[in-house]
Order: structure tokens, then C-alpha cells, then sequence
């Protein structure tokens, strides 16, 4: 197999993501070499992959999928928006600028075309197969123009389409015909059908409406998954309080101490990478939400604040919310709250920025010993240390520079040196995302939390979070595997859309 395929959306958040991390696994249990990739995305959302570069994480959740190491080429452009009118360009995983959308759509996103195909050559000169994402949808007609991530990758590199959409929102049937016709008749050759995302009930009573479907366009379902709750690991961006349960939902199990553990996330504005608390979440008898008001602390055990594209504007929210001074008074009560990365400089003493907003000298909450400079050149690392007598694996990605001034380590190497963060009583602070994901580091953190909350909680001996995210993709693997025509999914990967799709009117410009 040397073969190809672009997953397209009828909306965002139509599944994907998600449909591309099953194809991905169902292939790769076939013994197909696969590799996922997404010319360009939106998402604060991101991983640091071995060699140092930022891309979205759900490209590093398919690529575990196809059970191989992220890099750069699965994600070539990534836009870490900064409030409603710019973006940081991430090229290749470095930021290269800020760029508003006006002037990203209006020259700069044509530009990268040729890079973009390039990685993709190259993914397709390594790989038997090369499952690739869209973005939005490929009918956004007012960006055809300048796109680079669905019809306009599709028609370049020749690659069939299959369209997927989300049944549980309604409308399918409209938004899968819509999508198609309002494409040029050169798009809409490459288009080959559709795969049906979230069905709750019979799929007989559905069957009808597939088979006017292929008579109205002369394009096959590929197949209709059912809904199934817990796959939603590692999406682009979005705050949903019940995917803080996903994890968990794979591995049902009761809590092992007497009591449960309860941890508010603050849902500051622009968060960033807010799959950290995933982990806690795996946790049997953890239980997460997500919090915008003061009175919503008053009964956590652990506060969290999250990591944020726009630090200083979080640090504002939290002022304006009220939660700045109940995180104050946490803090002096010893009620145990952890900051990270944007979160672990909110709780500083003060902000030095002149590259995120730009505001100058701002006065943190001064509950940690440390002072906080951003630097034009963004930290993007992966490192290990130790933590609590534990091994701590994570990675870095931000533009502030902490000086820790007192307090005790968080992070150290083997010889006890510190390496990042620090506490001071029940307050802790890193930068470090993706720490809670080392299950022996986790549990001492835990155990820690439900001693200075006086909560009966015990973690559980054996939760392996990298086990649990094997579970969600081979679920996600087996929802490909038993829901859709996997003989014609090959053969759709291998030769490309069918020959004489017929043109839907109106179409639009080519």
C-alpha cells in the first residue's frame, strides 16, 4: 500500500479527530505503516515532540495511534490564537510571529502551501499510508481560496475524501449533501463518500436516508458509528466538563479509600493544554470540574490553575471573578493548589511581558517566591526529573522565564539539583505540563493533597494512565473495525476516490 486519505467535517468538532486516530490504529493492526497528518491547526492545545517542536496534541494522540513517535512533518502549521483577532504562527514547531486573521488568510496561509505539501511528500515517502486531517469544513467557500488544509491539500496531493458527520446535533443528511455541493466540480471529484459519527438507536431506521443520500449524490456511507462515551482524548480545544470524565469512563471502578477527592480546574481565559488534568481524572475517586466562580472552591481539596495562552488576561479574569483573593486565602490556609506553566506565573509576585500582551511590570498573586520575564525565543522541551521520590516525565512550552527566589524544589534531578518549580507550604507550581501523567508521581502528589485536605482518599495501586490511553484508541480502532466497510475504506486508502462521481449543483467557483 502507498496510499492516502483526507477525514473532512461537515462542522468542527464533527469527530475527526477522533475518526482519524481510528483509522490510524485500524490500519496499524492490519500491519499497514501509517502516519497521521494536519496541514494546519487551531488549538492552544499542543505537544513538544522528541526533537523540540510544537504541534496540536491530537496529532500526537494519532500518531500513538499509529503507534509511532510525533514529529513536526504531522503538523506543520499550528495557530495558537491570542484573543479574537491574532494567532501565533507555530511553522515546523517553531513560532515564527503573530499574525491577524485578515493577514494570515490574505497572503501568508497560500504561502505555506508548498511547505505543507513537502512534509507531506515526505510522510508519503516514508510511510504505506498517510491518514490525513481536515479543519472546519471543506465547503468554508469565503476561505477557499487560500486554504491549505482540506480541499486545497486534497486536490494537490490527489487525495480521496471522506466527509464525516456528527448525527447527534441533526441535520446530517443536509450537511453532508451541502458540504459536497457547494464544492467545484474539481473538489467534488475527490470526494467519496461520508461516515456517519455519534448514532444513538436502530441503524435500520436510518438505512432510508443513506440510500436517498447515494441516490442524491452518488456517493456511499462508508459507515455509521455508534455514539460512545469516553473517546474525546486529546481534542483541539473547547471546554467540556464531561470530557474531564472520559478517562475515567473507559475503566470504571469505585474509589479505593473512603472518600473522593475533589479538584476545581479554573477555566481561565485562552487555557491552554487542559488535557493535564486528564489524569487526575483516570483516578478512581477524583473527581474534576471546571470553575468560574469563588463559592465553587470552597469545597475542593485541590485547586488547579491551568496553563494559558494570555497569562496577564487570566491573572485579570481571576481578579475580576473573585477567585484571585479565595486563591489568596487558599494559599494561607495551606489548602493545597497547584499553578501550571501560565498558571504556576499567575501565582507569582510579578509579570515582566513585553512579548505576550505587552502590558509591562504586572503584579501577580504573590503567593510563590518568584518573579516571571517572558523572552521572545519560547522554551519548547521534554524533561525528567524527580519529584516527591518519584520519576516525573513532562514537557515545557512557554515564553516566561520563572527566578525562583525561595521556596522548596518541585522538580530536581537525581542529585537533588533543582530543576523547575516550587512550593511553599500546600502551593506548588511548574511548568512542567504532562507531569501527572507519570503514574508513581501522581499517586505521591494525591496522597499528599488528601493528607493537608484531611480526605480519606487513596489512589488506586495499579491505574497506569498510558494503559488506559492504549484502551481509548484501540476503542477507537474497534469502532472503525466493527462499524465501518473496512474492504472499501482499503480500497478507497489505496486508489483514491472513485472514477465519475457525478457533479451536485450549484457547486462553486474552481
Amino acid at each position: 500500500m502507498n496510499g492516502g486519505l483526507l477525514v473532512a467535517g461537515t462542522t468542527s468538532d464533527a469527530g475527526k479527530s477522533v475518526v482519524t486516530a481510528g483509522v490510524c490504529r485500524w490500519l496499524v493492526r492490519q500491519g499497514v505503516k501509517v502516519a497521521p497528518f494536519k496541514a494546519q491547526n487551531m488549538s492552544l492545545n499542543s505537544f513538544v515532540t522528541r526533537e523540540g517542536a510544537e504541534i496540536g496534541r491530537a496529532q500526537a494522540m494519532q500518531a500513538q495511534a499509529c503507534r509511532i513517535e510525533p514529529t513536526a512533518l504531522m503538523n506543520p502549521v499550528l495557530l495558537k490564537p491570542g484573543g479574537e483577532q491574532s494567532s501565533q504562527v507555530v511553522l515546523l514547531g517553531k513560532p515564527v510571529g503573530e499574525l491577524s486573521a485578515r493577514g494570515y488568510h490574505g497572503g501568508r496561509q497560500q504561502k505555506l502551501l508548498g511547505t505543507v505539501l513537502d512534509c507531506l511528500a515526505e510522510l508519503r515517502g516514508t510511510y504505506d499510508a498517510v491518514i490525513c486531517e481536515g479543519a472546519g469544513s471543506p465547503a468554508e467557500i469565503n476561505l477557499r481560496r487560500t486554504d491549505i488544509v482540506n480541499m486545497g491539500i486534497a486536490r494537490n496531493a490527489r487525495l480521496p475524501v471522506l466527509v464525516v458527520g456528527d448525527i447527534d446535533r441533526g441535520g446530517v443528511f443536509a450537511s453532508f449533501f451541502g458540504t459536497v455541493a457547494l464544492l467545484s466540480r474539481e473538489d467534488q471529484e475527490l470526494v467519496a463518500g461520508f461516515l456517519v459519527n455519534k448514532f444513538r438507536g436502530d441503524v435500520s431506521l436510518l438505512e432510508p436516508g443513506l440510500d436517498m443520500l447515494h441516490g442524491l449524490t452518488g456517493r456511499q456511507t462508508y459507515g455509521v458509528l455508534p455514539f460512545r462515551h469516553g473517546l474525546g482524548i486529546d481534542e483541539e480545544d473547547g471546554l467540556r466538563v464531561s470530557l474531564r470524565g472520559t478517562v475515567r469512563e473507559s475503566a470504571v471502578a469505585p474509589p479505593v479509600g473512603a472518600d473522593v477527592l475533589r479538584v476545581a480546574v479554573c477555566a481561565i481565559p485562552l487555557m491552554s493544554n487542559f488535557t493535564d488534568v486528564d489524569a487526575l481524572a483516570a483516578e478512581p475517586g477524583v473527581v474534576v470540574r471546571f470553575v468560574d466562580r469563588p463559592e465553587e472552591l470552597a469545597d475542593a481539596d485541590l485547586v488547579v490553575i491551568p496553563g494559558t495562552r494570555g497569562t496577564v488576561r487570566a491573572l485579570e479574569w481571576l481578579h475580576e471573578r473573585g477567585l484571585a483573593d479565595a486563591l489568596r486565602r487558599r494559599a494561607a490556609e495551606q489548602r493545597p493548589v497547584l499553578g501550571i506553566c501560565g498558571g504556576f506565573q499567575i501565582l507569582g509576585e510579578h509579570i515582566e511581558d513585553e512579548v505576550e500582551s505587552r502590558r509591562g511590570r504586572v503584579e501577580g498573586l504573590g503567593v510563590l517566591p518568584l518573579r516571571v520575564r517572558f523572552a521572545p525565543e519560547k522554551i519548547l522541551t521534554r524533561p525528567e526529573g524527580r519529584a516527591l521520590g518519584e520519576r516525573v516525565e513532562g514537557y515545557e512550552i512557554h515564553h516566561g522565564v520563572a527566578d525562583v527566589t525561595g521556596g522548596d524544589a518541585f522538580f530536581s534531578d537525581d542529585e537533588g539539583h533543582s530543576l523547575d518549580g516550587c512550593r511553599v507550604g500546600q502551593t506548588w507550581g511548574t511548568h512542567w505540563h504532562g507531569s501527572l501523567e507519570s503514574d508513581g508521581f501522581r499517586r505521591a502528589f494525591l496522597r499528599e493533597v488528601a493528607a493537608a485536605a484531611g480526605r480519606r482518599f487513596v489512589p488506586a495501586p495499579d491505574t497506569s494512565f498510558a494503559a488506559l490511553r492504549e484502551e481509548q484508541l484501540d476503542r477507537l480502532g474497534d469502532l472503525i473495525e466493527q462499524h465501518a466497510d473496512t474492504d472499501a475504506l482499503w480500497r478507497l486508502i489505496e486508489s483514491g476516490a472513485p472514477q465519475g462521481l457525478p457533479f451536485i449543483p450549484p457547486g462553486a467557483p474552481a
